[in-house]
């Protein structure tokens, strides 16, 4: 009996702690400020995300709400194959695919570019779509394309992709080396161009840039900025992930960090498991890379055409808490919140399958001893309090 006894009040308590977390993710306003469907499926394959598209990619409307997905930043995205005369011209035709979506599910989802538009489609339950540019260079160093693009409701934009731009130099190419036009951080001109995406109510977003250009634009901006979708080099000393004094830096400008969910961002040793399974697929990826495939492209037709393989490689659901705790002990909980990078990466943490699994996050912050109130801030409530701080009220013209 008393067996029975113990069973039935585990049992109990499982259920009570199930609840206990689907309720607190239930009344959060859930943020992921960066997924790249739009890009990778919506322009990329010509798939609807209005429609089931379960076992093709990370995301689609019913798969949001399944998740408690909020509210969405959808990355307006162009890789360097994209330049002068072209790259607006595609994050162009991304935002007009973003509301051709929203006009066709106008029940389910709402285009909004502030907290006000938020909080009407959240009581509305309908999803909240934001847009972010991922990549400067879609500007093609024209101040009145930002204005455009804000016109149209972008409303942060990523200094620079992997690529440097003529204005500021990028994480990759500042690591590499590589970059010899311009000297590396901002030039009065980058400088210039912080200033004026601080007046229109644009955030400033420091993924992917590189240290040098990061301090610039720190110093420079008067508002606080966003990191989109990184993590911590100190769990994983990758290029893009953040340095303790950054860190720092961002909780003293009080911005907020969105960490990104990728397996090689969040597992030291997910190289290395990636090395040996390159290796073990060679003849294909040297027949991408005559045919000059990036290499995010490679990785990816990899793991979709080996599926068991790539799955081995996955980071450990903890690597991302890990990644959340240290951010939170350095600076605060009031500085960290979620940027996944779903359709954008080819490995995320294991459990994370998709948008649907959002409620794991949850439960793994709970479980580690975060207060429900401190886990509202992490899902989303920091990156609300940002984007209201960089809101600008304008009057109308009498």
């Amino acid at each position: 009996m008393r067996k029975l006894l113990f069973l039935l009040t585990f049992l109990g308590g499982l259920v009570v702690k199930g609840q206990d977390y689907t309720a607190v993710h239930a009344k959060a306003i859930v943020v992921d400020t960066h997924n790249d469907v739009l890009s990778s499926a919506s322009i990329g394959l010509g798939l609807d995300i209005g429609t089931d598209l379960k076992g093709k990619t990370h995301s689609d409307l019913a798969r949001f709400k399944k998740g408690g997905v909020d509210v969405q930043v959808f990355s307006i995205f162009c890789d360097d194959r994209f330049g002068t005369g072209s790259a607006f011209l595609r994050a162009n035709r991304e935002i007009d695919s973003l509301y051709a979506i929203a006009g066709r599910n106008a029940a389910r989802m709402t285009i909004v570019t502030d907290v006000a538009g938020i909080r009407r489609a959240v009581a509305a339950h309908k999803l909240a779509a934001m847009m972010g540019v991922e990549g400067g260079h879609m500007i093609e160093d024209r101040m009145d394309y930002l204005d455009s693009l804000y016109n149209r409701g972008v409303r942060y934009m990523t200094l620079t992709w992997n690529n440097s731009t003529s204005w500021a130099t990028s994480a990759m190419e500042e690591t590499s080396k590589a970059w010899t036009v311009t000297p590396y951080g901002l030039t009065e001109r980058g400088k210039a161009i912080v200033r004026h995406m601080n007046e229109l109510g644009m955030l400033v977003d420091l993924s992917h840039v590189g240290e040098k250009t990061f301090w610039d634009a720190i110093h420079t901006t008067s508002k606080p900025v966003i990191c989109s979708h990184s993590s911590v080099y100190a769990l994983c000393p990758v290029f893009r992930n953040l340095k303790d004094d950054q860190i720092r830096a961002i909780g003293a400008n009080g911005g907020v960090i969105q960490v990104n969910f990728y397996s090689g961002f969040l597992d030291s040793n997910y190289a290395p498991r990636v090395k040996a399974f390159l290796a073990r697929h060679k003849g294909v990826v040297d027949s991408m890379n005559a045919v000059h495939a990036p290499g995010y492209a490679v990785n990816e037709y990899l793991s979709k055409t080996f599926p068991a393989e790539a799955d081995s490689l996955r980071a450990p659901l903890a690597l991302l808490i890990d990644h959340i705790d240290y951010i939170v002990k350095m600076i605060g909980v009031d500085h960290v919140g979620l940027g996944s990078d779903f359709d954008g990466i080819e490995s995320p943490p294991k459990q994370l399958d998709d948008v649907t699994c959002y409620p794991l996050v949850t439960r793994e912050l709970l479980k580690r001893g975060y207060k429900p109130a401190e886990v509202e801030k992490i899902l989303g409530g920091n990156f609300l309090r940002v984007l209201k701080a960089n809101e600008v009220t304008r009057t109308a013209a009498r």
